[in-house]
């Protein structure tokens, strides 16, 4: 393929443009710029502490999971639409409930299978797990504690075998049920 040669027309464009310009000579030595010098940086001062001394500013709290619904809203909607609106506004009646409240994780995880499936063998539809909203138990130790264990625990627990079979949907429950320390359990009917 051959190339094309610019017409004169195209070469004096060239030339005035190229007029405008000043030449760069970064290949000869003495004409280069001198870099810019670094900004200082900015440093916190140091505070002196000494042993036994303890902090007195606001305790951090520290939540080490995602926030409640995130484990409960990306799952895709298994249930009819409709009777999930009405789940979700309060206008339907739990059948049964299980109060999770002062619970260690080792003593509501077997209460709450359970629990889960008598509901569905005895035929019911829509039960509600309250799990409470947590405590702020931080002591200010370097390594921070769950806040909320139970709240962030049960979703999961509904997620995975041997409960999965049976959970149709979970749902944050309406305020009028205990809002965000509660959860709307609707299970698939036994066969």
């Amino acid at each position: 393929m051959t190339r094309r040669r610019l017409r004169p027309d195209e070469i004096e464009l060239w030339r005035r443009v190229a007029d405008t310009t000043d030449r760069l000579d970064s290949g000869r030595k003495g004409h280069e710029a001198p870099l810019p010098r670094p900004k200082p940086k900015k440093t916190r001062p140091v505070v002196p502490f000494e042993m036994g001394q303890t902090n007195t500013t606001a305790p951090v709290v520290h939540d080490l999971s995602a926030p409640s619904s995130s484990p409960v809203s990306p799952t895709p909607l298994r249930m009819d639409r409709k009777t999930h609106q009405r789940l979700k506004r309060g206008k339907l009646s739990p059948e049964a409930r299980l109060d999770l409240h002062g619970m260690t994780t080792e003593r509501a995880h077997p209460r709450l299978i359970s629990f889960i499936l008598k509901a569905q063998a005895d035929g019911k539809r829509l039960v509600l797990v309250i799990t409470g909203k947590g405590k702020h138990r931080d002591e200010g130790g370097p390594i921070p504690v769950r806040y909320g264990v139970l709240r962030h625990q049960v979703p999961h627990w509904l997620s995975v075998p041997p409960l999965a079979q049976a959970v149709l949907q979970v749902a944050e429950a309406h305020s009028s049920h205990g809002g965000g320390g509660a959860y709307y359990v609707y299970l698939r009917r036994h066969r």
